[in-house]
């Protein structure tokens, strides 16, 4: 009989537990909402919601030890990060001039502002519904391949010269990178949680994978 995972939901400072906590319960984890170490490296599963300033967010997990207990389970366990959890895996990010966690080369960059939707220059921040392409048969996408998903941002990330690591993307103006695997770490850019049931199914992908 399958055991459900443990996942640790981690707090630092960014808002949106309960949305993340509520979604990953009635997608079938056993969630545990914590910013202790100890804790996090005894979860089977990580995940970092993101909502709010890339700063503030970078200098909780410091304070906390967040930044190296991510690093030290990214060895054995999966890992999910949404919206600035997705950005704060990156070098650096130009909201609030940051480095971040340095896991995924690359940086955060705030949307062009003479990027074109409809004929018209987009607005800032990105705030609503849009669909995410991963043409991939990875487990992790099964059953959420071309659905729409929530996105709420100024800010995306850019993998590039590894844009190969890119495994969605959407468009807003430009193509953007809107999701990544690696090895054991999955991250997006939009919010799963309030994305109703594609939303669901993807958290019920990552709470059975894996890697």
């Amino acid at each position: 009989m399958m055991t459900t995972p443990t996942i640790a939901l981690l707090d630092y400072g960014v808002g949106n537990l309960y949305s993340v906590a509520n979604a990953l319960s009635v997608a079938g984890g056993d969630v545990v909402i914590t910013s202790d170490p100890k804790v996090i490296q005894s979860a089977d599963k990580i995940l970092l919601p993101g909502v709010g300033a890339m700063r503030d967010a970078m200098a909780n997990m410091v304070a906390h030890g967040i930044d190296v207990a991510v690093k030290d389970v990214l060895a054995t366990k999966p890992v999910m990060a949404i919206c600035v959890g997705m950005q704060a895996m990156f070098d650096y990010s130009e909201e609030g001039d940051v480095p971040c966690l340095g896991i995924i080369k690359g940086a955060v960059r705030l949307f062009d502002e003479t990027w074109v939707e409809n004929g018209h220059a987009i607005k800032i921040p990105h705030v609503g519904w849009n669909r995410v392409d991963a043409d991939t048969d990875h487990v992790l996408w099964d059953g959420c391949n071309h659905e729409h998903f929530y996105f709420t941002h100024s800010y995306y990330c850019d993998p590039a010269p590894n844009d190969d690591l890119i495994i969605a993307t959407t468009e807003y103006g430009e193509k953007f990178c809107s999701s990544i695997i690696r090895d054991n770490l999955f991250i997006t850019q939009f919010h799963p949680e309030k994305s109703h049931n594609a939303g669901l199914k993807l958290l019920s992908n990552f709470i059975k994978w894996q890697p």
